[in-house]
């Protein structure tokens, strides 16, 4: 059976940031989330070319090879953009993102702390490892799981898009079952809200934009520092056209370029 995705985003700059460097796209054949990546230059800037570079256009859904070379192509953009200004020489973002390949079939990529939950049947999963330095003290056994969410150094990360050959995204293969619900989001999300409540939230029969909504507002209630993204995914039957529908872009990706991109 074809799938499409029914998904929805919502990004605030939230209470402590002057900027949203937080960037995002829905459509009905791919979604994503991206973070520029703090400490650098640009850092929206980062996250907003990446995403409307790799959708510019009419994207047909890929397959893996494909996908990594959209990735690729769009990772080069940064690369110009800091080879335009020197001002910008390391910038760089996070990726996730979700796509409905060929085969019917999803493709996950990722790179960075942004992540990807599953929920399927009532059960969530995360289907994203972290790129991050607390990360790699948890694979070590160097601290407890529960020390990591308030580690000094938890948003160190090790991974990321900054327009160079040696930047990695890995892309897997997942399976395309109508009734999933996914969400990608920024850490925004995730360094303030557990996971029980974010399976709560996505459990309820909310549409992809009320839930979406709800988990931004409850990190911001719960004191995120950082600029809050969340993007819920919903895996439904395909409809004929769904992959001439536009591309809607959420955060920095919707204030840096407003412009319409032709969908042919």
């Amino acid at each position: 059976m074809s799938v499409r995705l029914t998904a929805a985003a919502v990004s605030d700059v939230g209470s402590f940031r002057a900027v949203n460097q937080d960037a995002a796209f829905t459509a009905p054949w791919g979604a994503a989330v991206a973070d520029g990546v703090g400490g650098g230059p640009s850092g929206d800037l980062a996250s907003a070319a990446l995403v409307h570079r790799l959708v510019a256009g009419r994207m047909i859904r890929p397959d893996a090879e494909t996908l990594a070379v959209r990735i690729r192509e769009a990772n080069w953009d940064l690369r110009a953009h800091a080879e335009r200004d020197e001002s910008l020489r390391g910038m760089a973002t996070t990726f996730t993102g979700l796509f409905v390949s060929q085969s019917g079939r999803l493709l996950l990529a990722h790179t960075g702390d942004s992540r990807a939950y599953l929920l399927r049947a009532g059960t969530l999963t995360r289907e994203t490892r972290d790129d991050s330095f607390v990360q790699a003290l948890l694979d070590h056994g160097l601290i407890a799981p529960e020390a990591a969410a308030t580690h000094p150094r938890r948003n160190v990360i090790t991974a990321s898009l900054h327009g160079s050959e040696g930047d990695v995204v890995t892309v897997v293969d997942r399976e395309a079952r109508v009734g999933d619900r996914w969400l990608l989001c920024s850490d925004g999300v995730t360094d303030d809200l557990p996971d029980e409540l974010l399976s709560t939230v996505l459990r309820t029969p909310a549409s992809p934009e009320d839930a979406a909504r709800r988990l931004v507002r409850l990190a911001l209630e719960a004191g995120s520092h950082d600029n809050v993204t969340a993007v819920v995914c919903d895996v439904d039957a395909d409809v004929v056209g769904s992959d001439r529908v536009p591309a809607t872009f959420h955060g920095a990706a919707a204030e840096r370029f407003c412009e319409e991109l032709d969908p042919d």
